[in-house]
């Protein structure tokens, strides 16, 4: 620097200290979305349509059925009468062999004024992994409807997957572009890690339960066609004394099964699974987790029994997010951030995704392990043993975008936006995962934030965004 007047060497060293804290400081994106209000789609749209015929099967969706991926609980409706409970299905490399399983005891439910349509689970088991399968539902009638799944490959540590995620979605217009999006993704979900709220039915006067049944149609052009992991959030729990509906959960647990017992859970709110190289534990922000509870008792005894050299990346879902930066239901998730992060860092947990908040925000890896009522340390810090947290509420319900974030943002938060949206998570082998966030407001390829994550047990460099 030679030669340079002291002001513009002062200046020049003020603009590189300038540049050094944006490297080293978290994003804010500067995108903004037009305002516009969520607005439910009307109930003549073409996605909440009935299929035709009387009492045909509708709602179909599909989940895993088992720990490892070799069963699938289909699940669908009938409205006028119980029907066929039989699902025929047969692989497709062999379509003459074709095999029936049928459901288990027909349920309905009363809420309110409101009375269910005929329940339907039939869960398909001893299905042979990385095979397409063909099933029907609805055989006993001409109104019989034909649906096709891929069971995943078998668990294994260098298996890839790729898994879509979504959260919040509700039935407005914003919400279909949602689906629209993950649908045509040029990356190719296999599987929906869902962080919950579902139909919004509550949103509507006495628990609207119909509206559960348009959300499962118009749901159903991905549900059917590939497993949807299921996580309670806060509007699955329509309880509402006002109106005598005392039972939480009540329309949530009668539709959609999980296979909570083959992870040893006493409750499907929280259970676990494993997909190719992931395991996945699903917990409940809305049940009891305090100490000696049954979540917390059987989350105690479910960590340790990951094998991350079967299966590499440790992932868990949950609705309220620990770790958010918009004053958008801040701090909600605290109590069960307390209970149970020490966990997750000492078993070295990959990602956390939540729901909850309606934006999208992506953490560092961070923890606040340190701190007791005593010693004050009360600062997230990064750690590498420490899962990123990413909150992808973004699905487009009608409660609209959480756009009030707090400032300055926190050290902790790497990526944050008030948009819409869907993720995915691409599982390269067990020390990459290349993870994407993508915006409604752009083209089907277009990644709004994307990073690679190392994983933390064979990989357990920092990936963070910033290496301050």
């Amino acid at each position: 620097m030679h030669g340079l007047r002291p002001v513009t060497l002062c200046l020049l060293l003020l603009l590189h200290g300038a540049l050094i804290f944006m490297v080293n400081a978290g994003i804010t994106s500067s995108f903004v979305r037009k305002e516009a209000k969520s607005i439910d789609m009307p109930f003549s749209s073409d996605v909440f349509s009935h299929p035709p015929g009387y009492n045909a099967p509708q709602q179909v969706h599909i989940t895993q059925g088992d720990h490892v991926g070799r069963a699938v609980i289909v699940s669908w409706v009938t409205q006028n009468e119980p029907g066929s409970s039989t699902v025929v299905y047969w692989a497709e490399k062999t379509p003459n062999q074709k095999h029936r399983a049928t459901a288990g005891k027909v349920t309905t439910y009363k809420y309110y004024n409101y009375t269910s349509g005929f329940i339907h689970h039939c869960n398909i088991k001893n299905l042979e992994f990385d095979t397409k399968y063909h099933y029907e539902v609805g055989i006993s009638t001409r109104r019989r409807r034909r649906f096709w799944f891929m069971t995943p490959p078998a668990v294994g540590p260098d298996v890839p997957y790729t898994f879509g995620l979504m959260g919040d979605l509700g039935q407005t217009y914003d919400s279909n572009v949602t689906l629209t999006h993950y649908e045509m993704n040029p990356v190719k979900g296999q599987a929906v890690l869902f962080v919950g709220d579902l139909s919004y039915a509550d949103h509507y006067p006495f628990h609207d339960n119909s509206r559960w049944d348009s959300w499962g149609r118009f749901a159903e052009r991905s549900t059917a066609y590939q497993p949807w992991i299921w996580t309670a959030g806060n509007h699955e729990l329509d309880y509402e004394p006002t109106i005598g509906e005392t039972k939480p959960f009540k329309p949530f647990l009668h539709r959609y099964r999980v296979p909570f017992r083959a992870s040893g859970s006493t409750e499907p709110l929280w259970y676990s699974i494993k997909r190719a190289s992931a395991y996945v534990i699903v917990l409940s922000s809305y049940s009891a987790y305090g100490m000696y509870t049954p979540q917390y008792q059987w989350l105690l005894e479910e960590f340790p029994k990951v094998n991350r050299s079967e299966t590499p990346w440790l992932i868990v879902l949950m609705h309220s997010p620990w770790y958010n930066s918009n004053s958008y239901h801040f701090m909600e998730g605290e109590t069960m951030r307390v209970m149970f992060e020490p966990w997750f860092v000492h078993y070295k947990v990959d990602l956390v995704f939540a729901g909850h908040v309606h934006a999208y925000e992506r953490s560092e890896r961070i923890s606040n392990i340190a701190y007791n009522i005593v010693n004050g340390e009360c600062t997230p810090v990064k750690d590498q043993s420490a899962p990123v947290y990413i909150t992808i509420g973004d699905g487009g319900n009608i409660e609209g975008l959480a756009n009030n974030m707090t400032e300055p943002q926190p050290k902790y938060s790497a990526y944050r936006e008030a948009s819409f949206g869907h993720a995915t998570l691409e599982i390269k082998n067990r020390t990459h995962a290349y993870y994407s966030w993508h915006r409604n407001s752009d083209g089907y390829a277009v990644r709004a934030d994307s990073v690679m994550f190392f994983n933390r047990y064979w990989h357990p460099k920092d990936d963070s965004s910033s290496r301050a």
